[in-house]
């Protein structure tokens, strides 16, 4: 019986063995003909796929040289119809037998789906009213050795696509589309801080010491040193030096490393925007930050309208600031900033449901975990929430209103935080006690609490004005502007674990 049904049905693995030695078989025929392909360094092309489809008026009976991957290829007697697809699109090829040299057209007859190939023809609408290039020459440019995948149901692997990026771009104009409204958001980020009057700087992957947040680091070794160090967790201290030397407006975009779990929204190294403003508080970060993403969503996808995680978005500029305690008052019912008593706000966060083990048993810590737990998961809609506890933000300025509380935001988009900002603490003594405060974590096993940086106090005992920063994850506002659920479609090369 299973005789039967392997002869009616090979492996899969016997097919692809036999295709791919197929394909190596026409390779060494022609480089044993002295026509290797691979020996080719350059195809001068003279139009793109949709340039042509774009302008037929301007291109119709005009002769064109286009280069691309061969999509589609079927043959009808003296005449081979094709599709191949460029960096823009796809165009039909019309390949005639008598237009081409008796060895070109045989030659065409035994490329496969997939080669690359350059040809030189006049462009012409066929009867059907596509628009196509009629051949006069053509030349194969690169033998493809692997077949691709079936068009019609593309890479159905998901995890498969992630590990070999290039063939699911080859077969995916929707994951192309994706990394285009990336590159897009990228450049409209850079152009608006420009514009803005900020500077772009590089800082350093490697450091001596982990700061600038509390996440578990990456940890490598010098060898010439002969020292350990971390990967980036944050650009924030290096930035905010440059505050302090005189640099008013300034800005990173670049790759942050953290040794944490992966999961649809997270990647062990993602990349972000930070920018730091002199002079300004955490109110100017808000405004700027609901203008650059609502500006970019309107250039790049043409509308505030978005749907995201199955929803319907509103990015109208306009978005509601609610503080971390007006917002668990909201959407949980315990009023933070009528209890004062340590004990009290642990007692009233547990009532609420909320699971306190392992946590400081802090009036800041209780309103944190009220909200984490409960309350960030109800929000849809773009939401700064404000004024965060002192003890889960060490690096922002204490409230002149209440010391329980910090000036710093977080914006929340379909219960995702999209990025973070302060008005950034300048008191080098305050500083230089919640460093140690984050010290003694680390002594108790915190290994995501930060370290002492006794040269980034030093800095600021030189003076740092009132600044306003503020980190933005590009991977999550790309998800938004794509549509996408999961942080993988939005990085080229995601984190995997490698294939047993």
């Amino acid at each position: 019986m299973s005789e039967e049904k392997n002869n009616q049905s090979p492996a899969p693995e016997q097919d692809l063995s036999e295709l791919l030695q197929i394909r190596r078989d026409k390779l060494k025929a022609l480089q044993d003909e002295g026509r290797d392909p691979f020996q080719r360094t350059r195809f001068v092309r003279s139009a793109w796929s949709e340039e042509i489809k774009a302008d037929f008026d301007g291109f119709n009976e005009k002769t064109v040289q286009v280069a691309g991957r061969i999509m589609s290829k079927r043959g009808m007697g003296k005449a081979i119809f094709c599709h191949i697809q460029d960096d823009k699109g796809q165009i039909q090829l019309y390949i005639r037998k008598d237009a081409v040299s008796e060895q070109e057209f045989a030659d065409f007859r035994k490329y496969d789906i997939g080669d690359i190939i350059g040809v030189s023809g006049f462009v012409f609408q066929t009867k059907t009213g596509e628009i196509s290039v009629h051949v006069e020459s053509v030349v194969l440019l690169s033998k493809s050795l692997r077949p691709l995948p079936e068009k019609f149901h593309g890479m159905t692997n998901t995890e498969l696509k992630y590990r070999q990026r290039y063939v699911d771009l080859i077969m995916s104009r929707e994951s192309r589309r994706n990394f285009e409204i990336r590159s897009a958001f990228i450049r409209h980020v850079r152009r608006y801080l420009d514009d803005h009057g900020y500077m772009e700087v590089e800082t350093p992957v490697l450091n001596t010491i982990s700061g600038g947040a509390t996440a578990r680091p990456f940890i490598t070794h010098h060898n010439t040193l002969d020292m350990d160090m971390y990967l980036r967790i944050a650009t924030e201290l290096n930035l905010k030096r440059l505050i302090v030397g005189g640099i008013e407006r300034v800005y990173e975009i670049g790759r942050i490393f953290r040794n944490e779990g992966m999961d649809t929204k997270h990647n062990p190294e993602f990349t972000t925007v930070e920018l730091y403003q002199s002079y300004a508080d955490f109110n100017d970060m808000m405004d700027l930050f609901e203008e650059l993403l609502s500006s970019a969503a309107k250039e790049i996808v043409g509308s505030y309208q978005l749907t995201w995680q199955e929803q319907d978005i509103d990015l109208t500029p306009g978005w509601p600031r609610l503080t971390m305690a007006e917002a668990v008052k909201k959407y949980v019912g315990v009023d933070f900033m009528e209890i004062t008593d340590n004990a009290e706000a642990v007692a009233a966060a547990k009532a609420a449901g909320v699971d306190m083990e392992n946590v400081e048993p802090t009036w800041g810590h209780a309103l944190y975990e009220c909200f984490d737990q409960k309350v960030e998961e109800q929000l849809i809609q773009p939401t700064f929430i404000t004024m965060h506890p002192v003890d889960v933000s060490p690096l922002a300025k204490r409230s002149p209103k209440d010391s329980r509380l910090t000036e710093r935001f977080e914006l929340f988009i379909c219960h995702s935080e999209m990025g973070n900002a302060f008005s950034e603490l300048n008191d080098p003594i305050d500083q230089r006690q919640r460093f140690q405060k984050q010290v003694e974590l680390r002594a108790k096993g915190d290994d995501e609490a930060g370290m002492m940086d006794e040269d980034f106090i030093n800095a600021l005992e030189y003076g740092m004005p009132p600044t306003g920063g503020l980190g933005i994850g590009i991977d999550r506002c790309v998800m938004l502007l794509c549509g996408v659920n999961s942080i993988r479609d939005v990085i080229l090369f995601p984190t995997m674990k490698p294939m047993e």
